[in-house]
């Protein structure tokens, strides 16, 4: 019953999130069209009122915008996601050539993240001096403040400018994406640290502990053996968000470093207003969001057993 619940949860915001974007896309201003047209290399045909009457049928823009939401859902579940205004191609084959670059770099960021999250965590709950913590927790705030942006070309320029260490642009080979890692790894490992070092902190005030410090056992004991289970809740939770929203960072880590990605993708399609390409990628993300937080819901009642027996009682 719990999983049955989930996964129709999980149905729902997909439809929503596919429905709310084909409204969005179709109350915006647009020239899809011509658009279209000079993608083909028909510049000369923008004004031609039988081209344009060709595309919108070809299209199936000459329909009714309801009618053609149900037309493209319809497809949509069948696996069908259209055909791309800009590169003529099917939107599904056109996304899955370029997934596969996108998720290594968002899976190791993602475990990079989690990784330097949990050393920091683990280090401003284990040192006592007062300076060392306090930096330690300022780190997050100061990771956050910074534009991924930014991030991305400072570490372009030190790292490829000044020391010549890694390639600046580029996909051929592992040193190409050392720097996309980094860049979308920062801004997820402070959010996380920040959660973390919370949830320690507060785990570290709770009875249990007074008592396990009472039995003589060490502090990094604790906190390996009650601390880190107990006080990770919170950033689970928040970890099932930030994958499901790795799109984001993609764009901008793949736009700086010119990597042919989902995210470089993504921002062309809108910029070209190639709508199809624009519903299947934000269709995917948010594929991506609700397949995370399942899982994160399944692990749960694991780390806290009173999730699991709530879940049963209601």
């Amino acid at each position: 019953m719990y999983i049955a619940k989930r996964i129709g949860q999980a149905a729902l915001v997909l439809w929503a999130a596919y429905t709310v974007t084909y409204v969005i896309l179709n109350l915006l201003p647009k020239n899809v069209e011509q658009s279209i047209l000079v993608a083909r290399g028909m510049q000369e045909a923008v004004g031609d009122p039988n081209a344009i009457a060709q595309v919108r049928a070809e299209f199936g823009l000459d329909e009714s915008p309801v009618r053609h939401y149900f037309t493209v859902l319809f497809a949509a579940l069948h696996g069908d996601l259209g055909t791309s205004y800009q590169y003529g191609s099917n939107v599904a084959s056109l996304i899955a050539t370029r997934l596969g670059m996108t998720i290594s770099v968002s899976l190791l960021a993602v475990l990079l993240a989690v990784a330097v999250a949990f050393v920091l965590a683990f280090a401003a709950s284990y040192f006592r001096q007062k300076t060392i913590r306090a930096v330690l927790q300022a780190l997050p705030t100061l990771s956050v403040s910074v534009p991924t942006f930014w991030i991305g070309l400072l570490l372009m320029q030190v790292f490829s400018f000044w020391l010549g260490l890694l390639p600046s642009i580029g996909q051929s080979g592992w040193k190409t994406m050392v720097l996309p890692v980094i860049t979308m790894a920062i801004p997820v490992s402070a959010m996380l640290s920040r959660l973390l070092m919370d949830g320690f902190d507060n785990v570290l005030r709770e009875p249990f502990i007074v008592a396990a410090k009472a039995h003589g056992f060490s502090r990094r004991s604790i906190i390996v053996s009650h601390v880190i289970k107990n006080g990770s809740l919170p950033a689970l939770t928040m970890l099932g968000l930030i994958v499901g929203g790795t799109v984001n960072g993609a764009i901008v880590a793949e736009t700086v470093f010119s990597r042919q990605g989902v995210g470089l993708l993504i921002q062309q399609a809108v910029q070209n207003q190639d709508f199809p390409v624009v519903q299947g990628v934000v269709l995917l993300a948010a594929a991506a969001f609700v397949v995370v937080n399942l899982v994160v819901d399944l692990i749960y009642p694991l780390l806290d057993p009173r999730i699991s027996q709530t879940s049963k009682e209601v």
